[in-house]
């Protein structure tokens, strides 16, 4: 077995939202056999496939099993697959030799089961079947556990987002909706080692619930004695810079020269407040069946009669 890697050796730095959906349009318009998009949680890689791929596809989150995938293979034959969360199948046997098999450079894959025979028959699935299906595989970790990874991975093209944090506050501004917590992270991202559009949502939620959302934001940033400074930098209630010092000093936290040597760190870099949103207000919840049902029952009297 090879020395696990957490990259393959061979893998395209995608660093910015258009180039990943350039690749993306590239697998939805037929042009890619085997896509990998790999990154860190919460950067939107899901999202963005989704975007671009539109309806017209089969998509598979992690929860399911290699023989679900099988199945659901089957059932949409020479449709495009997009395969989500998959951290753990490629580490399962079964897993490996049916991605391998989806993966095939050959424009139509054979595709075969040979195990679980009870159950296709009941389904009515065969033990092997063609498709021209293409797929993508979308991850948050990756190893090159051993030959038969590494020869998955050599079937397709390879990429590992690696957003900035700028670059990812440039996407939020795309879809979030409150200026205050999308102004307030602009001026710490110089703090964030990793990124994630999830903070602003729940920074927001936060808010929403009158709690201390600040600290919300910087605790995904800093720790320790630069967290409590940043917290006290970005409480209004005191009147003075010496205010800070003796609340931080008598927190324990450390001394009054720890304060100011977190201080200087804390400093913003650039400004980036001239990046507004698009939206104005978060987007309407969708309603659930009933509730839909429901209003049009109220708007156009009783259904299904007449």
């Amino acid at each position: 077995m090879s020395k696990s890697k957490s990259l393959p050796e061979f893998v395209t730095r995608i660093p910015t939202y258009v180039g990943l959906t350039s690749f993306a349009r590239a697998f939805a318009n037929g042009h890619l056999n085997l896509l990998f998009v790999l990154g860190a949680p919460g950067l939107g890689k899901s999202q963005c496939i989704r975007g671009v791929v539109g309806q017209e596809v089969c998509w598979i989150d992690g929860t399911a099993s290699p023989f679900g995938i099988y199945c659901q293979a089957y059932e949409n034959r020479n449709r495009l697959l997009v395969l989500d969360d998959v951290d753990g199948l490629y580490r399962d046997q079964n897993g490996i030799r049916l991605l391998k098999s989806l993966g095939q450079t050959d424009p139509v894959k054979n595709i075969g089961w040979q195990t679980n025979a009870a159950a296709l028959d009941r389904r009515g699935i065969p033990r092997q079947f063609a498709t021209t299906s293409r797929t993508c595989i979308i991850a948050n970790q990756w190893k090159s556990l051993n030959a038969d990874v590494a020869a998955l991975e050599d079937r397709g093209h390879v990429l590992s987002f690696e957003p900035s944090a700028l670059e990812v506050h440039r996407q939020a501004a795309s879809f979030f909706w409150d200026q205050e917590v999308f102004d307030f992270v602009a001026a710490h991202l110089h703090l964030i080692d990793r990124p994630s559009l999830r903070k602003y949502v729940l920074a927001h939620e936060a808010k929403s619930a009158g709690l201390d959302w600040h600290s919300v934001v910087l605790s995904r940033c800093l720790a320790g004695a630069a967290l409590e400074v940043a917290k006290l930098k970005a409480n209004t209630s005191f009147a003075t810079e010496e205010d800070r010092v003796r609340a931080f000093v008598a927190s324990g936290a450390g001394c009054r020269a720890t304060y100011f040597n977190q201080a200087k760190r804390l400093r913003a870099s650039e400004a980036v407040s001239e990046i507004k949103l698009v939206r104005t207000s978060p987007p309407e919840p969708a309603l659930p069946v009933v509730d839909i049902l429901d209003l049009l029952r109220k708007r156009f009297g009783k259904l299904g009669s007449g």
